[in-house]
């Protein structure tokens, strides 16, 4: 009796053949070289995702992890990589840590074909990839070279079966709001993060739902989402403070913001908290450091990267996650940049004045 057996698995050489290359050329940019044409690279790239190439299987000897960020200039990346190390040290593993959009030595743009080849070929654990939008193309590039992925406080919506790893966004959005109407504030301004990251947007909806819930309305002009940066902060926040009618209290998206407003009202010359009341967002050191000290949503920075290395071991290892979306608690922390509005301060002021 003949063993029925299902269709084999396409190797490199029919990737060749489909693309009308040869072996070699088709090696190439599997293996992330660049010394290839830019047509005959995508249709090498056209017939891997047309016939479905997996690359070679993976060895169960790799003991490094890649993490990818844009930019490592941040208080939160490095909070996030400490987290990782420190996991990775645990397991003993190593860390390596390289760029989103790599470039080869010759300046054309590294493809998700060939990164995700190359992190293939290293022998690498898996990737952990830092608040970036990846898109479809590469989720399907690290798919197909068996390489686990894992993705920090995404800017997309991740493929099905991509994990990730963040905050409960959403609650720590509200706790700020909660925070600011009960100390009496209504006329409350908004430095969101950009519009295409999840997490900014999830920060966002959690403040404006419980605002609205408590009859609080946040004037559009108020809302601005904009990069998790500092200079942009102050822009936005200049424009605010210059209006007849200042808000009492502004919520920002990122410490790199909370500290961009900050120095707005210091050339503004309002204080803080007698005039504006602020709340940061992610508490890194820059928080704590602030001038007032910053109340702030506090992100578990570090634990979000532990939980992240700890995660790509476990798909490294073929081990089941329980969810494809991990959120770990944020904490709420008070210190001297909120108080109630000047105008509930004089009126309490006053009334106690009466009383005596």
């Amino acid at each position: 009796m003949t063993k029925k057996t299902g269709p084999a698995r396409p190797n490199l050489s029919a990737v060749a053949a489909h693309a009308g290359v040869s072996t070699a050329t088709a090696s190439k940019v599997v293996n992330g070289r660049p010394d290839v044409a830019e047509d005959t690279r995508e249709r090498v790239e056209t017939a891997i995702t047309a016939l479905g190439y997996r690359g070679p299987s993976r060895t169960t000897t790799a003991h490094t992890v890649e993490l990818m960020v844009d930019t490592l200039d941040t208080t939160y990346a490095s909070q996030i990589l400490r987290g990782v190390v420190l996991a990775a040290e645990e397991l003993g593993l190593e860390v390596v840590v390289g760029r989103v959009r790599r470039r080869s030595a010759n300046g054309v743009p590294e493809s998700s074909a060939a990164w995700a080849q190359r992190l293939a070929a290293a022998e690498r654990v898996g990737a952990i990839v830092l608040t970036s939008g990846l898109g479809p193309d590469v989720y399907a590039s690290l798919a197909r070279a068996r390489v686990p992925l894992v993705v920090i406080d995404p800017l997309d919506v991740t493929e099905e079966g991509v994990v990730s790893v963040g905050s409960t966004n959403w609650l720590g959005g509200r706790s700020a709001a909660e925070h600011l109407v009960r100390l009496g504030h209504r006329h409350i301004a908004v430095v969101a993060g950009p519009s295409e990251s999840l997490s900014a947007v999830a920060r966002l909806d959690g403040f404006l739902t419980y605002c609205r819930q408590q009859g609080v309305e946040i004037e559009p002009e108020l809302v601005r989402p904009i990069r998790f940066d500092h200079d942009q902060a102050v822009q936005v926040a200049e424009r605010w403070f210059r209006r007849p009618d200042p808000p009492t209290a502004v919520f920002a998206g990122s410490d790199a913001q909370a500290m961009g407003v900050l120095e707005a009202a210091r050339r503004a010359r309002l204080r803080v908290p007698e005039d504006i009341s602020l709340v940061a967002y992610d508490d890194t050191p820059l928080a704590s450091w602030a001038n007032p000290p910053l109340t702030a949503v506090r992100q578990p920075l570090e634990e979000i990267g532990r939980r992240a290395l700890l995660t790509v071991q476990q798909l490294h290892e073929g081990r089941p996650v329980d969810s494809h979306h991990i959120e770990i608690a944020t904490t709420f922390v008070v210190r001297d940049s909120t108080a109630a509005p000047r105008a509930e301060l004089l009126r309490t002021e006053l009334l106690r004045d009466t009383q005596g």
